[in-house]
């Protein structure tokens, strides 16, 4: 027994001293000590938890090469390599916040996202399907968004204080030239893109990311569906016409296509039309898009065409007797291909090219005339990801298009062209960091090269946000942004510089799962518009200038009231412009101070459908009247704009859909703006002719048949 003891008394300091001890603080990343952060040995038992003060300490049988791991809720794991031997151990452990989806900070001033892989949205992409008033136009939908001008004559975009050339369209990052659809005069066009080909909408309404340009006041990102899931084949009976749609689906790919035919001569039969037309328009388009896995990456194939044709008389405003026969026809292609994949852990590349071509041609009183574009982008951006909290990005492209206009001249009994080139090469970079879950930064530049007239520039990017809380959070935005002048003034000086904007945007928002709170406000600068010199608009310059300012409310709601969501918008805009034949700064025609607007959509299950109302206001726009002269120029207003829209969606069964809108319920007689005559009549007065809408109500009425395995799958989402 004596022995034993001797020996265990001598072994029992080696066993002891052949144990590791760990000891050692964990602390975040500002340096604040964490508690309960549980530190421990890999694919082992030994561990421990930390102290109050971040300290802790344990020991272990392990031996070698072993990793120690540090957990604790709500920051990111860490592994830090160690060798145990008897000695001890020190560490010094710094865990970062975890930033996720649902409670990072992010970017948000100047934008709205919808998206399938967004969990929290603003706005998702059925809501652009099935806003009343919208019939289904992407623009329509949007123009329930605070920041935006109700202009009921064109249809557009108009965002803050901007007109409706100034916001550019993109698919899957490339450009779109002549997003929309041919029109008569002082009638609303359409966008030229089914809103079932897009999975996700990004809509500015500034302060964007330096990858895009030529944009003057917003960015509409239209980002394409992925592979398709399933097969189907789709009809659709409208009051205007018909459609027919299929997918197809394998292994590695899908397409998608589909063709539609629109003739609203037979419908202006039933509805009385305000327009004198000869034929009204009908247009045969047509939209396909083709996607397949290639390794780690897709491509993406997308075209549209469209061919439109339309002729009425135009009635003058003095002798309404006299008219004169306008005759359109509009031919549209647009196509483009993209290609994305990663080429490691850390690094991604995209890259695209897209062909637009827009014809017009016109005969006014047979007198021919012709108007074509068409343009070209190419592009190419690589992303690196140093962390989950940082990323680069950089790229270039080249956007080249060409212009040609002509017509007939009477007199000289000749044919007038003018025509231009422009080619614009650009580089962007852009940083992203977010720091914590609190902080996020986003800072850019952009350097353009204008061939047309040799000028070169750089605008800088930035945007931060700050999370002071679990679901609020502050947001700014500033950019410098740059478009090149209307292609109906590059036409007479092909010299003119760009015209500029300079943004300043803040926001507050507040985003839980079911609720959301928004209100921005922001400067916008004009610098650089076009003016007429001494009120010739064959003589232009870069003089004009102007400003926008203003502040907006959103509100949006899916909880409150059962199987219902609704969303609130208002928008208040103070701007002026001295651009143009303006003889001094003044509020532009388009502008209205106020605009609200209400969307609500009620499903109701004993009826299998869903109701929408859309509500709209606007308050009374500017014009000139020229009988007061020009010390009141632009100091009239119309009347204010009023509309209230009704859609239905019936499903009597789950592939079976009865569709029917109409706008207007309230019968107003809403008034754009004046046109006057260009000469005064016998009484010495120029004579007024109200803008209005071609017809009091648009009433649309459709009916859509799906068919698929899937008996659940139906187009609701597509309408």
């Amino acid at each position: 027994m004596k022995h034993f003891l001797s020996v265990f008394i001598l072994l029992f300091p080696l066993c002891s001293f052949s144990q590791a001890h760990l000891q050692g603080t964990v602390k975040d990343g500002t340096g604040q000590p964490l508690s309960g952060v549980n530190v421990f040995i890999k694919d082992s038992y030994d561990g421990t938890s930390s102290a109050k003060d971040g300290t802790f300490h344990f020991s272990s049988d392990e031996k070698g090469m072993r990793s120690v791991v540090a957990t604790s809720v709500g920051y990111k794991a860490i592994e830090q390599p160690v060798e145990l031997t008897g000695k001890e151990i020190e560490l010094k452990i710094v865990l970062l916040e975890e930033v996720n989806q649902l409670d990072a900070v992010v970017i948000s001033a100047g934008s709205f996202t919808a998206g399938e892989d967004k969990r929290r949205t603003l706005l998702k992409p059925l809501d652009i399907a099935t806003t009343a008033g919208a019939t289904a136009d992407i623009a329509g939908a949007l123009n329930t968004l605070p920041g935006t001008q109700k202009v009921g004559e064109s249809g557009r975009l108009f965002v803050r204080g901007g007109d409706g050339t100034e916001t550019r369209t993109f698919i899957d990052g490339m450009v779109v030239l002549n997003a929309y659809g041919p029109a008569a005069p002082n009638t609303p066009s359409r966008g030229r893109f089914l809103p079932f080909m897009f999975k996700g909408t990004s809509f500015s309404t500034g302060g964007y990311s330096a990858e895009y340009g030529q944009a003057l006041s917003s960015a509409l990102v239209l980002n394409s569906k992925d592979k398709a899931e399933i097969n189907q084949a789709d009809i659709g009976l409208l009051s205007v016409g018909g459609d027919v749609a299929h997918t197809q689906v394998w292994g590695g790919g899908s397409w998608s296509g589909k063709l539609q035919y629109t003739n609203l001569r037979p419908y202006n039969h039933v509805i009385s039309q305000r327009v004198d037309w000869k034929n009204p328009m009908a247009s045969f388009e047509g939209s396909s898009a083709f996607r397949q896995q290639i390794g780690k990456g897709m491509v993406k194939v997308y075209g549209n065409f469209s061919q439109t044709d339309f002729s009425l008389y135009h009635h003058d405003i003095l002798n309404p007797a006299s008219r004169q026969l306008y005759d359109i026809s509009n031919r549209y292609r647009y196509g483009n291909i993209s290609y994305k994949t990663v080429l490691n852990a850390t690094w991604d590349i995209r890259s695209g090219f897209s062909y637009s071509y827009n014809q017009n041609k016109i005969s006014i009183e047979g007198l021919p005339a012709e108007e074509t574009e068409k343009g070209t982008h190419t592009k190419w951006v690589l992303s690196h990801s140093f962390s989950d909290n940082t990323e680069w990005h950089f790229g270039s492209e080249l956007i080249n298009r060409t212009y040609f206009a002509s017509r007939f001249n009477d007199t000289t009994q000749q044919i007038i062209s003018k025509s231009f080139t422009e080619a614009i090469a650009a580089g962007f970079t852009e940083a992203e960091f977010i720091l914590g879950s609190r902080i996020a930064a986003k800072l850019g530049s952009r350097y353009e090269y204008n061939s047309l007239n040799g000028k070169s520039s750089i605008d800088p990017r930035l945007s931060i946000a700050y999370k002071p809380g679990k679901t609020g959070q502050f947001a700014f935005a500033y950019g410098l942004f740059r478009q090149s002048a209307k292609n109906q003034f590059l036409r007479i000086n092909s010299q003119l510089s760009e015209e500029r904007a300079e943004h300043f945007i803040l926001n507050y928002q507040i985003i839980t799962d079911h609720k959301t709170f928004r209100i921005e406000a922001y400067y916008k600068k004009y610098l650089d518009l076009v003016k007429y010199v001494n009120n010739n608009p064959f003589s232009l310059n870069n003089t004009g200038s102007g400003y926008a300012q203003g502040i907006e409310l959103f509100w949006r709601d899916n909880q409150t009231i059962r199987n219902a969501d609704y969303w609130v918008s208002y928008s208040y805009l103070d701007t002026q412009r001295d651009y143009l034949y303006y003889p001094f700064a003044a509020v532009p025609t388009f502008a209205s101070a106020h605009n609200f607007s209400v969307v609500y959509k009620h499903y109701v299950r004993a009826l299998q459908s869903q109701i929408g109302l859309t509500y709209s206001y606007a308050s009374g726009r500017t014009y000139y009247n020229p009988n007061l002269g020009s010390d009141q120029f632009q100091t009239q207003r119309t009347p204010s704009y009023q509309d209230l829209s009704l859609n239905i969606s019936y499903l009597p069964k789950s592939w079976l859909i009865i569709y029917a809108s109409c706008t207007n319920l309230l019968h107003r007689n809403n008034i754009f703006g004046y046109q006057y005559s260009a000469q005064p009549n016998t009484n010495g007065e120029y004579v007024s002719q109200a803008i209005r809408q071609p017809a009091n109500h648009f009433v649309f009425l459709g009916v859509f048949i799906t068919f698929s395995k899937n008996k659940n799958v139906n187009q609701l989402p597509n309408l």
